[in-house]
Parts: structure tokens; sequence; C-alpha cells
């Protein structure tokens, strides 16, 4: 078997430059969007090979096809694309790369599934599921793990793999233990006595996970394997794989899991979603990916904003903790909202198109656009706030504050916002200090405090009583837009207007 590469042009794939001492995959089913925890996953191999000059691999797991689904290849390429993940090799010399694909290699599985019932490592299986069945339904009946009895096991059943009455199982030691060393965990080991002759080759011709992933782990030649601890009970079994092919195996770093809040498991309830999902919510690529490299690994600094190229250079195994990390909403809000104060606005702005596209707001000039965003750079933590907390540089507010209206439109400022508008209409210069003067002399003149002018006008302009500066955004929303919005929002209050909503 070591004779036998299925990949003759792989040296030549490999990205010049990168050390051939560390190779590490990302290896997805594409069985929907990629979650947080998936993504976490491809962060930290993705840092592992960067801060070593090694390669980040994508392989495509896609031999389960009774959990294939339509558009997930898709979307695992477009959510590691926007977070910036880019992997460095594929089967066609050149780039862009395609990335492997594990149901193009059935003929490399089949070869080696064969070599092993050859061997006496694996036999062939034609127990019916019915039989199945009933063998696991007395075993537990009677108290005992439901497991394959081995009833083919020493039948020397001769076949094909891919025959439909057929399944190829691997051949489990009766007796013995099987370790292996973890770099975050230590040595973990298993009796073989507690382990089951699992399947290798399926009916429908397509291998398990367990053959599938040991083969091209081999024939890619990775060195490190950094998966989730859901398959540290599998690992037990991919040693034994190992060890019959006559093969080294990688070097083994299973990573924790990502909680909620509460400890639980993480779920949609806590904030979890499919990657997409993020980029649609307005979530900046950088920031997710500086969240999550940091759950269940620390930097040994302390800070939490870190550049990629810091997160590279930081990056070491010894930081990877074995205790689950927490995923806290929260905490992701704030550290978006960081990324975005750190943007310059022009940046901001262009990052916002596609979200202004939404509501056709991308239609206005861009030079507006860019003293809308400097007003609101301190304000919005998400892309998409920019729909509740500034639709007013937009459009007109649909509707008002109804507490704020009745607190701050009273029988005794609404004379005075009267005669404010008056003078507000009389402007030449509409600018932020001059519209303060007007309020400012206006109050003092009238003997109010600046507040009783100043939040209903706020009101009448935004329909909200939060926001930027007022003068510097009625600069930004102009003259003429704002005598039009507080005349309505006086005859509102007065009766004389009921096409808004209260």
């Amino acid at each position: 078997m070591e004779g036998f590469n299925p990949l003759p042009h792989l040296d030549d794939v490999i990205t010049p430059g990168r050390s051939m001492e560390y190779r590490v995959r990302f290896a997805p089913s594409p069985t929907g969007s990629p979650h947080v925890g998936n993504i976490r996953s491809a962060i930290l191999n993705w840092l592992f090979a960067r801060h070593n000059n090694g390669s980040f691999v994508l392989r495509i797991e896609d031999t389960d096809r009774e959990r294939y689904v339509e558009g997930g290849l898709q979307a695992i390429l477009d959510g590691l694309k926007w977070m910036g993940l880019l992997w460095d090799e594929g089967p066609e010399v050149g780039g862009p790369f395609a990335p492997y694909i594990q149901s193009e290699r059935l003929e490399l599985y089949h070869k080696c599934a064969q070599y092993l019932v050859d061997k006496g490592f694996a036999y062939y299986c034609t127990c019916s599921p019915e039989r199945l069945e009933e063998v696991r339904k007395t075993q537990m009946a009677s108290g005992k793990p439901p497991r394959y009895d081995r009833h083919c096991r020493d039948l020397c059943i001769k076949g094909t793999p891919g025959d439909k009455d057929k399944v190829i199982r691997f051949k489990i030691p009766y007796t013995g233990t099987t370790t292996f060393h973890d770099l975050i965990r230590g040595d973990i080991s298993f009796s073989n006595a507690l382990l089951d002759d699992f399947i290798i080759i399926k009916s429908d011709g397509y291998p398990t996970y367990h053959l599938a992933n040991i083969v091209d782990d081999h024939f890619m030649k990775i060195t490190y394997v950094m998966r989730a601890e859901e398959w540290i009970p599998s690992t037990g079994k991919h040693i034994l794989l190992y060890r019959a092919f006559g093969w080294k195996p990688p070097i083994f770093a299973h990573l924790s899991v990502i909680l909620g809040p509460d400890k639980s498991k993480l779920s949609k309830r806590h904030g979890a979603a499919s990657i997409i999902d993020y980029k649609e919510r307005g979530y900046l690529p950088d920031a997710l990916f500086n969240f999550l490299a940091l759950i269940g690994w620390s930097p040994k600094e302390n800070r939490e904003l870190f550049s990629r190229q810091e997160l590279i250079e930081l990056f070491d195994l010894s930081g990877l903790n074995p205790s689950s990390g927490v995923f806290d909403i929260n905490k992701l809000n704030w550290m978006n909202g960081e990324y975005i104060r750190m943007m310059p606005v022009e940046e901001l702005v262009e990052v916002s198109m596609p979200f202004l596209a939404r509501r056709l707001w991308d239609k206005f000039p861009r030079d507006y656009l860019i003293k809308v965003y400097t007003l609101m750079h301190e304000r919005i933590k998400l892309l998409t706030d920019i729909y509740d907390l500034g639709s007013f540089f937009f459009e007109e507010p649909k509707g008002y504050d109804e507490n704020a209206l009745r607190k701050y439109f009273t029988q005794e400022t609404i004379p005075h916002l009267e005669r404010l508008l008056e003078r507000l209409s009389t402007m030449t210069n509409f600018e932020t200090k001059d519209i303060e003067g007007i309020f400012r002399g206006y109050s003092e003149e009238a003997g109010l405090k600046l507040a009783q002018i100043v939040h209903p006008v706020r009101v009448a302009i935004t329909g909200i009583t939060i926001g930027p500066g007022l003068f510097e955004l009625m600069e930004v929303i102009g003259k003429e837009e704002c005598l039009r919005r507080i005349n309505k929002a006086l005859r509102v209050v007065k009766h004389e207007d009921n096409s808004w909503n209260m």
C-alpha cells in the first residue's frame, strides 16, 4: 500500500514555500450551512497552518448520501470565503483551487478496503437490516450494549466493494487496549473488547467516515488532525485502521465544544446560527474570526481584540484548552462594534452597501452616506443597526415614539415649536453651529431649558428619542426636509394630519 498513490501530482499542487511538516485539513460534510462550531475548527486549523508556514487543506466529506443537502457544498465554500479562510491546494493544479471531494475518490477507498480484506483485517458481511435489528433487541433485552455480533466474521464471504447485498466490516481485536496521545488531553485509551466491528464500506459503495478520513489523511499527507472532541470515541478505531495499513497516524488534538452562556449545548436560542446568517445580520468577518478564535484558545495576552496577523503570530497549540468554551452573543456584538469603530468611514460605507441596498438606500449620493455614517459610526454594533437607529436619514419616520409624543408635545411647548420653526425657516446657512445657535438663542429668550425644544424636534425629525447629536443630524438631513417633518409632526399632534401611526 505504501507504493500506491492516487494523487501522483500532489507535490505539484502544494503551494510553493509551504512546509510539508505542517499539513492540516478542514473536512466538513455538506449537510447544510456550516455553523459556528464548524468554522471555529476551521479557524484554528487555518491559524496553525499559517503560523507554521504549513498548508490548510479543504476536503468535502460527502459519503453519507442520506444526509447530503443540495447546496450544502456551496454554503461551505461561501462561508469559508467570506471568513477569509482560503485553502492552499486542490486536485487540479492552478488556482483558485477546488476542494478535494470524497465522492470523487471511491476507487481509492474500494482498493484500500479490499486490501484490508485480503490481508485479513476486514471481511464481507451479508447480514440484513432485519437480522441486525433482532440482534440489537435481544442484546438490549439481556442488558448488553447493542453491537454487531460478528456473525459473518469467520465465514470467508467473497465479494466486491459496493456489492448491494454486502458491507465490509473491520475486524476489531478481541483483546488488548488501543491508546493514542492527544496534544490537548494527553493519553487516551480504549479497551478493544468494547469496540464494535464497524462498517468501512456500505452496501451503496460509499465508505464510512472511519475509512475515508484516515485514507485521505494518509494520502494527503496530513500531519495534524484538529477536530471536535465528539470524534474522540472514534479515534481508537482509526488508530487500529492505521496499524492495519502500516501507516503512521497524524498527531491528534481534539478541540473542546462550544457551549451557550448557561453551559448547555449551543443552540439557536443562544444566538448560534449558520455562518452565512451572521453575514446577513451585519457582522464583520474579522470580528467573528477574532471572537471564535478565542473560544477554547488563549493567546496568553490580557486583551481581546487582535488583528488576523497578530493571531497568526501568537497561535500556539499549548493555548488550546480542554474545557468547553462559551459562546456569548453579547460579547460578539461588543467586539463587532469595536471593529466597526476601527474602520475608516469610507470603508464602513463600502461594506454597508449591501445592507443599504435592501432598502434602496444605496441610491443616495456617496458623500451623503459618508456624512450619515460619520454620525452613526460610534452608535452601531451591527451593520443592520442602521435600519433601527438611522432610518430617518433615508426616509421620514413611519410613526412616532408615542410616549415621547405625549411627553414633549404639550400645550406649553407647541407654540414655542411653531415660533422656533419660523426662525429655522429663515436660515441661509443650515449648518451645525448655526442650527445650535438658533436653538440656544430661542431657549434663552423664551426662558426654556434647551431640552424642552431639542427633544420634541428630535422626535419630529427621527420618530425616536435617541440618536446622534440633533444639530449634526439636522445639517445632514437638510433644511427643507427637517422643516417639512417638524411641520408634519405639529399637524399630527394638533390632529390636523392622521397619516402617521400614533
